[in-house]
């Protein structure tokens, strides 16, 4: 089995597969101090739980956007599955597609990932990957997988935080789709949430808009990350919500080694 792991700034996901098919996921707070062994004590037990044993786990690829995270992870696939990870972007694990921008050393890890997954699943098209996480960031894949630049922007729950951080009297609210579709808030919590919420809707219809104007031809809109389900009700906004493309585009390139070692 391989065991996927990608790591991002706010959380951690592991997944086992074996072969293309996806048997188990998790995930874990990101802590650049948590050490080897703590991940084997939490991991171990969700694997028991769903009926794997770490024994038949033979490979590791990891993906991290937190260099930190980076040793523990490398210690964790040594001295508990019996391996070296393989690292997502560096040798002998080169990414296998184009990064056509001007300086694409600087292209996140999951952000190549995830053009690597979005070609596997929608190959000849021009595609739009918008990943709800930490940031939001929308991604263009042209037909040929090459990534082709994007945008960045301040995620759900970022954008939230620093609105409570800077004005004493807004309490903490959870993030969630309004009760109704009005979008006049009779409470100071309704309107916050439907700032948040619908004031992401319109910047998701403006910028997907736009990239659509810029590159002029029909794109297939794909989303994923922690909170993409939170506008899976706004069908009009992508072509399709795939949860696991992170984890999914880590198991292609691990897979695209094999076939080309």
């Amino acid at each position: 089995m391989l065991l996927a792991i990608d790591v991002g700034n706010t959380n951690a996901k592991f997944a086992l597969f074996r072969g293309q098919e996806l048997l188990a996921r998790w995930r874990i707070a990101t802590d650049d101090r948590r050490t080897a062994d703590e991940y084997m004590v939490w991991l171990d037990q969700l694997m028991r739980i769903e009926g794997h044993d770490r024994a038949d786990v033979d490979a590791v690829i990891i993906s991290t956007v937190v260099p930190r995270a980076l040793h523990n992870l490398q210690l964790l696939a040594v001295k508990y599955f019996g391996v070296d990870a393989l690292v997502a972007g560096r040798e002998p694990v080169t990414w296998g597609i184009a990064l056509k921008v001007d300086e694409p050393q600087s292209v996140g890890a999951d952000r190549a990932v995830n053009a690597i997954s979005a070609q596997a699943v929608e190959p000849g098209k021009d595609k739009l990957v918008i990943s709800f996480g930490t940031a939001t960031t929308l991604d263009h894949i042209g037909p040929d997988g090459a990534y082709r630049g994007g945008i960045i922007a301040p995620g759900v729950n970022l954008s939230l935080e620093a609105l409570v951080a800077a004005a004493a009297k807004l309490p903490r609210i959870a993030i969630e789709v309004p009760a109704t579709g009005s979008v006049i808030g009779r409470t100071t919590e309704s309107q916050m949430l439907i700032g948040v919420y619908w004031g992401y809707v319109s910047m998701m219809e403006g910028l997907i808009a736009r990239m659509k104007a810029e590159i002029g031809k029909p794109l297939t809109v794909i989303a994923t990350g922690g909170l993409a389900t939170l506008f899976q009700e706004q069908a009009h906004l992508f072509d399709r919500i795939e949860p696991d493309l992170t984890l999914n585009g880590l198991m292609h390139l691990y897979n695209q080694r094999k076939t080309t070692t």
